[in-house]
């Protein structure tokens, strides 16, 4: 058993109630469990039980043993010297405080029923490709339904941290890192990494002095992808070697290593070369990165923001000094769809978040759910439990969803298992 299986006990009082007692045969009532503490200290804040005829007020602690209080110190730590019950699922040993007085302990074997036990590990213990494959359409629809609009502002909430992360890395410059946020993201996952190092070596307020000469932001990008660095035969390559040349002695630029980029496995529309180009042609027509960001648009306006591409050269290009049959390159509906999911619509909750705007983060919300739900295993996995996603708002909550609950096996922490574990379906 684990610790965690007490605290859902506790917290939602499934108890037979109305015999409850400590250790010592005392009357307890429990007439608000508390808060539920995730940083350090005891389990649960602002409880407030009621012993025999005296109402207390204070914090509870949760163990499998009353014996893991010594245990983990806590008699010697005045931190919990306000734990006015001790929770346990056995009760092996009398426990003081820091200050040497007695605590109540309530051992809860004895009170609950032992059908939720076993319905949480039949679930803990499934090898299905999440815990309760086999269960799941056994959950109300509409507790599904709400925990996934919950998931979907927790994984907007999670990707914040991110963000706030190299906010703060770049000096609270919100351009510069809208900017390599969505280098990064040109990436795609298999050439995220280069991109982001491409753009941080190769700050915005530079790029925006060139931006609206197209093949500066390429001999710009390019060099710093350390892609410049050969004796061209075309004419074009050639040409940004040498405007590049100029730029690294004036800007004192130092490119990445080429042998960064992968190119192994991928179609050449994916191309990092490809990419490139249009991350410049992106930079050229965007002539505010902050004002795309700050503006309360709708999703086909992004998307007519990123339709572009890059110079004329890629229209027979892949990559350099190689001549292909001729093709338009712009980004696909899809690549875009992921580059506003991605990169827009977390930027914008960020700064709504930051600058206490909620129009802004009802925005970002708003442009979410608007958009095609994302095709990926994950998506696809949920699809054949009957959870299908009907927008990438639903999309981005079922992946949040899978790494962050089933993954981890943190059951209790969701509102499908909790709905399952308390639902009786044996």
């Amino acid at each position: 058993m684990k610790e965690e299986f007490i605290h859902f006990l506790w917290k939602y009082r499934l108890f037979h109630m109305g015999n409850l007692e400590t250790t010592l045969g005392q009357r307890l009532e429990i007439l608000a469990p508390g808060i539920a503490n995730n940083d350090s200290g005891p389990d649960f804040t602002a409880a407030r039980i009621r012993i025999d005829a005296t109402e207390w007020a204070g914090n509870v602690e949760i163990h499998l043993k009353s014996s893991d209080w010594d245990k983990h110190s806590h008699h010697k730590d005045p931190v919990y010297n306000n734990v006015i019950l001790h929770v346990v699922m056995h009760h092996d040993t009398d426990i003081k405080d820091a200050s040497g007085e007695d605590i109540p302990v309530f051992e809860v074997r004895h009170y609950f029923d032992m059908a939720l036990f076993y319905r949480y590990e039949r679930i803990l213990q499934s090898k299905t490709w999440v815990p309760c494959a086999g269960l799941i359409h056994h959950c109300d629809k509409l507790v599904i339904a709400n925990w996934l609009n919950r998931l979907m502002v927790e994984r907007l909430e999670s990707k914040s941290e991110e963000v706030l992360h190299y906010l703060k890395f770049f000096e609270n410059n919100w351009e510069q890192t809208f900017y390599f946020f969505l280098a990064r993201n040109f990436g795609f996952k298999v050439n995220a990494a280069p991109f982001g190092l491409m753009a941080q070596n190769t700050a915005f307020k530079i790029i925006a002095k060139h931006r609206d000469d197209l093949t500066s932001l390429e001999a710009m990008l390019f060099g710093q992808a350390g892609m410049l660095d050969n004796n061209f035969t075309d004419a074009y390559p050639e040409l940004l070697r040498r405007e590049y040349s100029f730029f690294r002695h004036k800007y004192s630029f130092k490119p990445i290593d080429k042998n960064l980029w992968k190119f192994a496995r991928l179609r050449p529309m994916n191309f990092p070369t490809i990419r490139i180009a249009q991350f410049a042609g992106v930079l050229h027509k965007c002539s505010n990165l902050m004002g795309l960001l700050l503006e309360n648009q709708k999703a086909e306006s992004y998307i007519k923001h990123f339709q572009t591409q890059g110079s004329a050269y890629w229209l027979n290009h892949y990559q350099f000094d190689s001549e292909a049959p001729g093709r338009i390159k712009n980004l696909g509906k899809s690549a875009i769809e992921n580059l506003i999911i991605n990169t827009v619509i977390p930027m914008k909750f960020v700064y709504g978040n930051h600058s206490l705007n909620p129009a802004m983060k009802e925005n970002a919300i708003m442009l979410l759910t608007s958009l095609s739900p994302e095709e990926n295993n994950i998506i696809s996995g949920w699809k054949q439990l009957g959870i299908r996603a009907m927008n990438a708002g639903d999309s981005q909550a079922l992946i949040q969803l899978k790494k962050q609950y089933c993954t981890t096996r943190k059951c209790l922490g969701c509102a499908i298992g909790h709905n399952l574990v308390r639902k009786n379906i044996d």
